[in-house]
């Protein structure tokens, strides 16, 4: 069983993480929509030409990342406030998409 050290917070600092949070989970409910709409549009995409949009790629796995931090801060399993309290995060800080995707 791990120790864990008793952090002393003010309830006030508690608080503004809590909205931050709230904030962030709004913004998790929108991006979650906004994927989706990538993911139709990649396959339809992918169905009248024969291949991927390499940008609409880029960009959803740009939002894949900031999905991440978002879930990381409301979960308190990281500090780092994540946009629009901070920047998006970077192309170069994601992981970068498959070169070939498999369809099997």
């Amino acid at each position: 069983m791990e120790n864990f050290t008793e952090c002393k917070n003010s309830r006030i600092d508690i608080l503004k993480r809590l909205l931050r949070t709230i904030i962030c989970m709004i913004a998790f409910e929108l991006v979650r929509l906004l994927l989706q709409a990538v993911v139709f549009f990649q396959y339809a995409y992918l169905l009248i030409f024969a291949k991927s949009s390499a940008p609409l790629r880029r960009f959803g796995n740009r939002l894949s990342a900031y999905t991440y931090e978002l879930l990381r801060y409301a979960t308190l399993n990281d500090n780092r406030k994540p946009f629009p309290f901070s920047d998006l995060p970077e192309t170069s800080n994601c992981e970068s998409p498959s070169s070939k995707i498999d369809f099997s």
